[in-house]
């Protein structure tokens, strides 16, 4: 990525810094390998609610708070349930459902079912962004969580 900024010095969007190297890596999802050092230094599992930004930790309702019960992994359901082309609702409301689930069986599902994603390259950008846009926070959530996909 880029350090392209606007007139005012601020940072481009994501999309528009992106470069066609970075691209590849996020398409191929090469740039997820790094984080297998921190599963090795026990920071993180194989499988949990994605690590989000700090930033993010204030927007959470209660119910979307509790996706860090359990050690963030470099995949999850909501990576295998549409990953950045879902909602942040929709994940957080999935993240939880894991919270509550979770299980060897389930896991070694979101591990197998992560291979086919990669090789599908699905989901791996919202609709206009490179990732996902910035979470804000959500005004009101259900406290029910989704049965699995």
């Amino acid at each position: 990525m880029t350090n392209a900024r606007d007139d005012q010095g601020t940072l481009l969007p994501d999309a528009q810094r992106l470069t066609r190297f970075g691209k590849w890596l996020r398409a191929s999802s090469l740039d997820e390998l790094p984080e297998l050092i921190n599963v090795l230094k026990g920071e993180m599992s194989l499988v949990g609610p994605r690590p989000l930004l700090v930033q993010y930790l204030s927007r959470y309702t209660p119910e979307q708070a509790r996706r860090h019960v359990v050690r963030p992994g470099i995949t999850g359901w909501a990576q295998i349930n549409g990953r950045n082309a879902i909602s942040w609702e929709e994940k957080f409301k999935l993240d939880v459902w894991y919270v509550e689930h979770q299980s060897l069986w389930i896991d070694l599902k979101i591990l197998a079912l992560t291979l086919l994603k990669v090789v599908r390259r699905d989901g791996i950008s919202a609709q206009g962004d490179a990732t996902m846009p910035e979470f804000f926070g959500t005004a009101k959530i259900n406290s029910k969580t989704e049965p699995p996909k």
